[in-house]
């Protein structure tokens, strides 16, 4: 799916390097249909790396997506420059005047707040309570899924002993949904978060379904019934670097920190990390956008 996006955006040049098809503005208008419109709502620090780990994911199947950048306007961001925000993205405010066929909520480093201490914690209920009547289909990741379960289904997150940090083995728990066709029946992920949910809270809502957890970190994946909202712990889309560099961060800041199970060879933080989750990160992302965004969303927006 190639993806519409500003020509000069850094993602950009990058993704062109690695042979994937991104469409600048110019070409897009070219083509006569109706793009798949996909909001970002980027709470991540690392906003350029953010953006092009997913943007490298939803460029991987073959229709055209518009994608919306969106920033945080209670917020002020102290690793990206202004300049890049005030370039590429938009703000939050003017989401709310339009529809999406889907959007992305994403992690954040607050998750060891309570969810009102967030300083922008007001305005982002704000955009899921918009999505909610809005946006077909919101899938939430890391600290956005514990904030999204929170909102909308006033599910606690409860703080772990220590990092939960490397990448775990999960297993299908429904087989047959269409987000995991094509899954092996277990499958790795990285995980990296200071709290968890719980499967029995989780239960007490027949709205809500698990798709996949592991006996080590806990649920990785759940979604409502009506397909409207997806959850996900963990990060299918990291890079194969990205828990290492949080590590060696973390690490030559003093903190105390373990190191990420199951991803340094023979736990040797000298040797270069492999990917063993970036098939089911594509495929995810692919499953997400054809069966829950593009084959359910109406053709005309204004319907949602």
């Amino acid at each position: 799916m190639p993806i519409k996006v500003q020509s000069d955006l850094p993602a950009c040049s990058i993704l062109e390097a690695e042979n994937i098809f991104v469409m600048t503005e110019q070409r897009a208008v070219k083509q006569d249909i109706r793009p798949l419109k996909i909001a970002i709502v980027n709470l991540m620090p690392t906003k350029v790396a953010t953006e092009t780990q997913l943007l490298r994911l939803l460029a991987n199947t073959p229709l055209q997506v518009e994608i919306s950048l969106v920033r945080m306007e209670s917020h002020e961001s102290k690793n990206t420059g202004t300049e890049h925000l005030e370039k590429f993205y938009i703000p939050s405010s003017e989401i709310l005047k339009h529809k999406y066929d889907g959007m992305i909520i994403t992690g954040a480093p607050v998750e060891q707040l309570p969810f009102e201490q967030v300083d922008y914690w007001e305005e982002l209920t704000s955009i899921m309570n918009y999505a909610s009547k809005n946006v077909f289909n919101t899938l939430y990741i890391c600290w956005g899924a514990f904030a999204g379960l929170y909102y909308h289904y006033g599910i606690p997150k409860y703080c772990l002993d220590k990092k939960m940090f490397g990448v775990f083995q999960h297993k299908r728990v429904l087989k047959n949904d269409p987000l995991l066709r094509g899954f092996d029946d277990r499958f790795p992920s990285p995980q990296s978060r200071h709290t968890e949910i719980r499967k029995e809270d989780i239960l007490k809502h027949s709205d809500l379904q698990i798709l996949a957890e592991s006996e080590h970190s806990g649920i990785l994946l759940v979604k409502s019934k009506d397909n409207r909202r997806i959850f996900m712990t963990g990060h299918l889309e990291y890079d194969t670097e990205t828990l290492g560099a949080e590590y060696f961060r973390d690490i030559s800041q003093h903190k105390k920190i373990d190191m990420p199970v199951n991803y340094f060879p023979c736990d040797n933080p000298e040797n270069r990390p492999v990917s063993t989750w970036r098939s089911h990160a594509h495929l995810f992302f692919s499953n997400w956008l054809n069966y829950y965004v593009y084959q359910e969303t109406p053709y005309e927006l204004e319907k949602i």
